[in-house]
């Protein structure tokens, strides 16, 4: 039997989380740079990917109707180009925790050079879009990843 082929994905080391991209032609404007709205989309998918692996289930709270995040507010800031064929990682640390929301850091590297930044707050909100508790699992989770970042 071969193992199937399975999209990538990324992991922790201590309370940060590291997700692979690579740049492909889609990706790139017609001057061959990363078009700055993709960074979202790269933000976007390691923080889902960071969530998965920390064992919070955004699929089911949404299904039973418990409710899911959205992002509240996001601070950017773009340093360097990435180009195509680029292999760049995005690193995710939980930053702070509250009833109802995580702020959470990410930047966009490339070797060692930070090519961008983000400062993302989002908030646990119930169906009817209205701001809830996250549910008590995920917050210890959340909890604990900052205290691993900080070395606790």
């Amino acid at each position: 039997m071969t193992d199937p082929v399975l999209p990538a994905g990324g992991r922790f080391t201590g309370g940060t989380h590291r997700f692979p991209v690579r740049i492909y032609f889609e990706d790139t404007d017609l001057s061959g740079v990363v078009y700055h709205a993709n960074y979202l989309r790269y933000f976007e998918r390691a923080r889902s990917d960071m969530l998965m692996i920390a064992g919070i289930d955004q699929r089911a709270a949404h299904e039973t109707g418990e409710g899911a995040y959205a992002v509240r507010s996001m601070q950017l800031d773009w340093r360097a180009p990435a180009r195509l064929n680029d292999a760049l990682v995005v690193v995710s640390t939980v930053e702070r925790v509250r009833a109802a929301a995580v702020d959470i850091h990410q930047t966009v590297i490339r070797d060692t050079l930070l090519l961008a930044s983000a400062r993302v707050e989002v908030a646990f909100v119930a169906p009817n879009g209205r701001p809830r508790r996250q549910p008590a699992a995920w917050v210890d989770t959340f909890q604990r990843l900052v205290a691993t970042k900080k070395g606790a």
